[in-house]
């Protein structure tokens, strides 16, 4: 069946290798899609959602890229939701509530929809590997499929074991079998390897639930989408989420279960998501609060299956039913099917470059939980940075990384690259020192030129993030140029208690105090009358606004941005010993040794690398 020597075999088709795909394929390279049931791609194995803080600005960058996941999450959206709108926008963060069944059937029809793309069912059970180099894949069948490069998107299939209370079984989620044998070659050919766990809370009947006890959380009432191009709409309508608490008799209840828990009595030794903890681990940790947030979400459009996110457990199912019945709303469910925890296998992230090849294998890309990520979102970004790199390799083109001021997405990877991960490693808007530069409504600015030079954007996309940079660029000049008397404006400051003007301004000027906004400077004649003849439209308006308010912020970043890249230009050599650089410590040199930082900028954010270990070794590159 196989005679054809692939450019590129993903392996594994959760949001890792989907995106990881439909990148190699759209960039011309001859792909080849293996995963163990065609019926689960893209499945969403834990929350029905897309986005949230930070995450929402990587689902942006993929689409800005001309990734798929932006797309998908517009199509199959049941609610649109903006975070942290009150605060800076550098925190706004979208998420969409997502209708699960709809979501994975989008994808697969997209990926069906992509040329140079084919599909085969059947489990990899090892590499080829020849001299240092991958050449293929084997399947369970002994079958051989040759290739050039090889992305692994495993996710929680390698070696699972779920844990319900004292039972457990493999899999690589429920209903589905683990994944065996690559881990054992890999760990054969020098691969360092570990353990991980995550965990999912109960699926239950929404029929069983009385809503009337819960807090209706609705989306949002203008409701904005993911993707920048126009072949997706916002919501007209949407479905609620609802919010209930857990009380003290229910974390009795809990406790009650401990002593059969895996977590607690020893079964499970790996660690788990920090910021993602279970309903004992919450219980066990915050012992001084005595209730807990729980979401209840809608599956989809049309199912009556529920998601209870708050409730991720591996407790004994009778336990947790016990302790659910006490939840007021919850006092008559039904279980559609109870929460586990899985632990399964990954792979430190240190030992690959950048590009997310691994350092011991050519031609071979982890991404995804592999590398000891959590989240849909961090695990489609990285499918597409290995899709990209994989294609760019055989095509024998440059690579391409995507730097720490540049996207969360290399933030992302230069965390895991450079300091690794011994628990679930999870996107916040605090990991990046330039989140003020790397927000969710410039990611098209930021990176669809980027995505265009590749293969991946298509010029429509690049002509309408040109012209949405043009407009907006235009308006800002227009509050810059043009004066506002005190006559027009005097009345509106009064309204909002701000501090009158004397004599005339630039608007510019008015528009960057922060009780100003968009609204007020509309009442200024001139400025509606701007609107209406350039027919700006909100994203544009939105843009300019951030621009004028935190234009000071941005200046700063970038100059920030512009001294790292500074350091970023000065290479250090390939295979380069650090071991002869006596004056610089013990600890540094193990470390630089291992993790091969290829600037002097990765070097510096190595975890156990001092400024002092830096100068030592600027003083010998004779920087």
């Amino acid at each position: 069946m196989f005679n054809e020597v692939y450019d590129v075999i993903v392996v594994g088709a959760g949001h890792a290798g989907s995106e990881a795909a439909a990148a190699a394929a759209n960039m011309g390279s001859k792909t080849l899609l293996v995963t163990m049931n065609l019926q689960n791609i893209a499945q969403m194995s834990c929350n029905p959602a897309m986005g949230g803080i930070a995450k929402g600005q990587i689902v942006r960058e993929i689409d800005a890229l001309g990734g798929y996941s932006g797309i998908v999450s517009d199509t199959s959206a049941i609610q649109f939701k903006m975070l942290n709108k009150s605060k800076g926008p550098a925190m706004w963060s979208p998420r969409v509530q997502s209708d699960r069944m709809r979501f994975a059937e989008d994808w697969r029809l997209m990926l069906e929809n992509t040329p140079n793309l084919d599909f085969y069912q059947e489990m990899v059970r090892g590499l080829l590997v020849n001299n240092g180099k991958v050449e293929g894949v084997v399947t369970s069948l002994g079958i051989e499929i040759k290739a050039k490069s090889v992305v692994l998107t495993n996710g929680t299939f390698l070696n699972g074991l779920i844990h319900i209370g004292d039972k457990n079984f493999g899999g690589g989620r429920a209903g589905e079998k683990a994944a065996t044998g690559i881990t054992e070659q890999l760990v054969d050919l020098g691969f360092e390897s570990g353990r991980m766990k995550t965990g999912t809370p109960p699926r239950v009947d929404g029929r069983s639930l009385d809503f009337s006890k819960m807090i209706e959380q609705p989306g949002d009432e203008n409701p904005d989408k993911f993707s920048y191009l126009d072949i997706t709409k916002p919501l007209t309508q949407q479905r609620s989420c609802h919010l209930a608490y857990t009380s003290e008799k229910v974390h009795d209840l809990l406790r009650g279960g401990f002593d059969r828990s895996p977590m607690f009595n020893g079964r499970i030794k790996s660690l788990g998501p920090r910021y993602c903890p279970s309903i004992e681990d919450k219980i066990n940790r915050f012992a001084d609060k005595d209730r807990h947030q729980l979401f209840v979400e809608p599956e989809g459009w049309n199912t009556v299956e529920y998601y209870i996110n708050g409730f991720s457990t591996s407790l004994p199912e009778d336990v947790q039913f016990k302790a659910l019945r006490s939840v007021e709303g919850f006092e008559n469910v039904k279980f559609f099917r109870p929460g586990y925890a899985i632990e399964y296998d990954y792979f430190p992230p240190t030992q690959l470059k950048h590009t997310l090849e691994t350092k011991l294998v050519e031609g071979l890309y982890f991404a995804g939980q592999i590398n000891g990520t959590t989240g849909y979102e961090e695990a489609a970004s990285q499918g597409l940075m290995a899709g990209i790199n994989a294609a760019l390799k055989v095509q024998e083109r440059d690579e391409f990384i995507l730097k720490r001021d540049e996207a969360y997405i290399g933030v992302l990877i230069d965390d895991l690259i450079t300091k690794g991960t011994k628990e679930p490693y999870r996107m916040f808007t605090s990991r990046a020192e330039y989140r003020t530069l790397l927000r969710q409504d410039n990611a098209d600015l930021r990176l669809t030129p980027k995505g265009y030079e590749l293969g991946l954007a298509s010029e429509k996309r690049l002509k309408r993030m040109e012209e949405k940079h043009e407009q907006a660029e235009k308006f800002v000049e227009f509050f810059q140029n043009t004066s506002v008397t005190t006559g027009e404006i005097n009345p509106i400051l009064e309204s909002k208690n701000s501090s009158l003007m004397k004599q005339q301004d630039k608007m510019f000027k008015i528009f960057a105090r922060p009780n100003i906004d968009i609204e007020d400077m509309k009442k200024i004649e001139s400025v509606s009358n701007y609107i209406e003849e350039h027919n700006l439209d909100n994203e544009i308006i939105e843009q300019t606004e951030i621009q004028v308010k935190y234009s000071g912020y941005i200046a700063k970043e970038k100059n920030n941005a512009d001294k790292l890249t500074r350091l970023e230009n000065i290479r250090i050599p390939d295979n380069f010993d650090y071991s002869k650089l006596k004056s610089m410590s013990m600890e540094a040199r193990e470390k630089l040794n291992k993790i091969q930082p290829v600037t002097i900028s990765q070097a510096s954010r190595v975890s156990g690398v001092s400024p002092a270990d830096i100068s030592v070794l600027l003083v010998y590159l004779g920087r």
